[in-house]
């Protein structure tokens, strides 16, 4: 009897670790980047750790993030955002002291407290090759005003797109000699009588349909949507760009997992996936998207501007581009 008792535990035992699911391990990642859904898959598939991905847009990144950390709720093991972003969120506690060792392969200037810099989030001049010859396209952001342009630029609304407006001051911060420059620029730009959509995103579609020719856009839609027309203006100029950044939070539910995240994310073979298949200007050392001379473009970080420098400059550009 007491040996029939045991092997009917034993066959319990075993019908229960057969039919009780083992819980898989998993990292949540918080992000405004897009299309990385990529890098998820081979980071699945190099660590067995499944990545859950959750877009939220800049606009409401900081509010989402904080309300949820307050109420003790943050379910996001790495955040990924603009730095000023991941600098505000540090301030209120929100992120570890985590640093990879695979940062030490980037620049110095990335790495600080917990916070690394992986990408510049790069905007250039894109044009549509079957409309523009190569040696007709800008070589200065001057030509822009050229009367010769007049009627076929796309932009985002410089009135309200955050990244335009920040784009625009940092052409004045990093790029002309004199702000009477930069605004003899902004005059000669408005007087061409662009195209304004909501943000970047919609930028390539008239540029495609030769409605538009030019526009200020991101290289990015080169890759993203070839087999479009697309080329990009070899500037004599810096490209200019937001940093793109990426921390360990200080609540994360799988810190182990996020760390190994963390990990995988900086290092070359994910670096080459969000290089490769969505044209991301990439911090890795000798990784560039496969854009057409593009590893000889010197792309520069600009600072994000504060909300109040956002609202100021937006009011001042809806003036001199007449947006209403």
């Amino acid at each position: 009897m007491k040996k029939i008792f045991s092997v009917g535990v034993i066959s319990l035992i075993l019908c229960l670790i057969l039919t009780v699911p083992i819980l898989a391990q998993k990292v949540s990642f918080y992000a405004n980047i897009t299309a990385i859904e990529p890098i998820m898959e081979s980071f699945e598939t190099a660590t067995g750790i499944k990545g859950e991905y959750t877009r939220i847009s800049t606009d409401k990144f900081l509010a989402t993030v904080i309300t949820e950390f307050d109420a003790g709720k943050l379910q996001a093991d790495v955040i990924q955002a603009p730095i000023t972003v991941l600098d505000l969120l540090d301030e209120r506690g929100v992120l570890s002291d985590y640093m990879s060792p695979v940062a030490e392969g980037y620049p110095e200037w990335t790495r600080k407290d917990g916070i690394q810099l992986f990408g510049i989030e790069y905007v250039g001049l894109i044009f549509n090759k079957e409309m523009v010859a190569p040696e007709d396209a800008p070589k200065r952001y001057e030509d822009l005003a050229d009367p010769k342009w007049k009627d076929r630029i796309v932009m985002a609304n410089p009135s309200i797109h955050p990244t335009t407006i920040s784009w625009l001051v940092g052409l004045k911060e990093n790029v002309f000699d004199t702000e009477e420059d930069w605004r003899d620029f902004l005059k000669g730009l408005a007087a061409n009588n662009p195209m304004f959509v909501a943000s970047f995103g919609p930028t390539p579609a008239p540029i495609e349909s030769g409605e538009k020719h030019i526009g200020i856009s991101m290289p990015k839609y080169i890759i993203t949507k070839a087999p479009a027309p697309l080329d990009w203006a070899r500037l004599e100029q810096p490209l200019l760009g937001t940093p793109r950044a990426i921390a360990v939070t200080s609540s994360a539910p799988n810190p182990e997992e996020a760390k190994a995240f963390v990990d995988y994310w900086l290092s070359n073979e994910a670096m080459s996936i969000l290089a490769n298949d969505v044209g991301e200007y990439v911090l890795a050392p000798g990784v560039f998207p496969p854009i057409e001379d593009m590893d000889k473009a010197e792309v520069i970080a600009i600072r994000e501007l504060s909300d109040e420098e956002i609202q100021n400059w937006g009011e001042e550009f809806r003036e001199i581009f007449d947006v209403y």
